[in-house]
Order: C-alpha cells, then structure tokens, then sequence
C-alpha cells in the first residue's frame, strides 16, 4: 500500500449527494453536493469541477466553480479561471489573477473545527 501515493479521483461525470470524508488526498473533477471532510488531506477542485458543498481539509486547491465554505488547516489556493462563492477559513491564502471570489476571509492562527463557537477567544489549554 505505500507505493500507491497518487490521490484518490472523483472523475468529471461522476455525481455525489451527500458526505464524502477520507484520510486521503483527493481531486474532485466531476460534481458533488453536500460536504467534503479530508481533515488531514489536500483537496484539489479541478478546473471541470462543479462543486456546491462546504470543504474541510489540511490545504485546498480550487481550479473549478465551488459554492460553500472553505475550511483549511493550512493553505487555500484560488487558481487562474476559478470561481468560490463562499467564506473561507484557513492559515494561508493564495489568490491568483483571474480567479473570482465572493465571500469573507478569515486567516486565523489556530484555525478550531467549524462547528466551534466563533468570536469566543481561547486562553490557555484544552478544557
């Protein structure tokens, strides 16, 4: 099994409903609704991809249409072409020229799970 490194594909003419989770890298081309959790893992959204789903992932790569909120450990990367209408939450941002986005950046230090309070400052360790 550690020989295969290449990422897990979701082709263009694929279409998911609902909740796709994994521990592995993945590149969606084709179309999926609902949430795409890889927590620990690089999303890549590729340039066919229409995606109207809310991303968590370690580091995010869009090149297609996506409609939801982006959610990263560590870097969002907006290509030349893409299209995000959403709120993005990460470490990191990389915007190239010709991408579009609407929607709210938040660069955060410690970036907590989406469904943590917002606003609410943490001082000191875990509870």
């Amino acid at each position: 099994m550690a020989l295969d490194n290449s990422p897990a594909r979701i082709g263009r003419t694929i279409v998911i409903n609902g909740e796709v989770k994994g521990s592995e890298d993945l590149i969606v081309d084709g179309r999926v609704e609902g949430t795409v959790n890889l927590s620990e893992n690089r999303l890549t959204i590729g340039p066919n991809a229409n995606v109207a789903a809310d991303l968590t992932a370690k580091d995010v790569l869009i090149q297609g249409r996506v409609q939801g909120n982006v959610v990263a450990g560590g870097r969002v990367e907006l290509r030349a072409g893409c299209n995000l209408e959403g709120n993005i939450r990460a470490l990191r941002l990389a915007v190239e020229d010709n991408a579009v986005f609407r929607g709210k950046v938040d660069l955060t230090q410690g970036v907590t799970k989406p469904n943590d309070s917002p606003g609410g400052s943490q001082n000191g360790g875990a509870s």
